[in-house]
């Protein structure tokens, strides 16, 4: 994730201090990602850890990732629980930021994912809407429709006029399928899984990363958004209905889509597109502001997300 709380030796080892650990040997900021600090730690005997700072999340809402990853674990599903320390919690505080340390697991976030990866990531996904069924965690999703509706309504002004129609288009499409499709199931959802909160050894899913977007929504979003990142026509953003179609078979094997899913689809994959154009449009606005930049901090390209909502909005049309 982007650095925003840049940290020292000092820093870090008095956190680990709260924990039955060895010293700290050395330490690397992680650029990838948005929301979060993170960093590489190196304890003295050589075992390897990541430490994250949550900046948007306050304590009482980072405080329930811990025990879900501890589910999702013992189900069978490949995540990196964190650590508990001297009190027993897998949470504590850093230079007043619920923090937190966490094995680092073995793999390689993957650039351009073929088919066989993308299979594997389809069950893996459906693997853990499985596991987290009845799992009592109440969230709502803090980027879901009410939220993207707020934000497109402020950004409508600002934006050339065929990017507004793009955006208008996309939530009266939205609106339209989930009026036509009621049934439409859910739970909670990853919310944020591209291909950098993965991990991957040749064709097999080693971890899922970051769950900090996890809520309640449709499962179908959480699909889109994942078939958007993975899916591609590389090295191209464009979208590849053979990768698309191996990730749906890899899905399937776990949890049969009904045919309301696949019939809305399409439109939940323009509305993921549109989903995270309006959140890098919004965090660059708010880095901006704040003037947080610099070598740690990655900014995501909003332009990246408008075309794909485009050339998906433009699929749609050509049914």
């Amino acid at each position: 994730m982007s650095v925003y709380t840049l940290l020292t030796a000092v820093d870090i080892q008095s956190f680990l201090d709260q924990y039955a650990l060895p010293p700290l040997g050395g330490f690397a900021p992680i650029k990838s990602g948005i929301e979060n600090s993170n960093y590489f730690v190196t304890l003295v005997d050589g075992r390897e850890l990541v430490l994250t700072l949550f900046e948007e999340l306050p304590a009482a809402e980072a405080g329930v990732l811990g025990p879900m990853l501890s589910h999702l674990e013992a189900c069978g599903v490949p995540v990196a629980t964190p650590l508990r320390n001297d009190a027993g919690l897998f949470l504590g505080l850093l230079l007043g930021k619920p923090a937190q340390l966490a094995p680092r697991l073995p793999g390689s976030h993957p650039s351009q994912p073929d088919r066989r990866q993308c299979a594997a990531m389809g069950e893996a996904l459906a693997h853990l809407h499985i596991a987290l069924q009845g799992y009592p965690l109440e969230r709502a999703n803090a980027h879901g429709a009410a939220w993207w509706d707020a934000v497109a309504r402020r950004w409508q002004g600002q934006l050339p006029p065929p990017e507004r129609t793009l955006l208008q288009r996309i939530l009266q499409l939205y609106a339209d399928t989930c009026a036509r499709h009621p049934e439409l199931p859910g739970g909670l959802i990853h919310g944020d899984l591209f291909r950098d909160n993965t991990l991957f050894m040749d064709d097999t899913v080693t971890a899922v990363l970051d769950f900090s977007e996890t809520s309640h929504d449709h499962w179908l979003l959480d699909i889109a958004i994942t078939v958007n990142d993975f899916c591609r026509v590389w090295p191209t953003t464009e979208p590849d209905p053979a990768r698309r179609a191996a990730f749906l078979d890899g899905y399937e094997h776990a949890r049969p889509l009904l045919a309301a899913e696949k019939a809305a689809l399409p439109v939940f994959l323009a509305v993921a597109a549109m989903r995270f154009w309006l959140s890098r449009l919004d965090i660059g606005e708010r880095n901006r502001a704040e003037n947080r930049g610099g070598e740690h901090v990655l900014e995501k390209d909003p332009a990246e997300m408008q075309l794909l909502a485009s050339q998906l909005l433009g699929q749609i049309a050509g049914d």
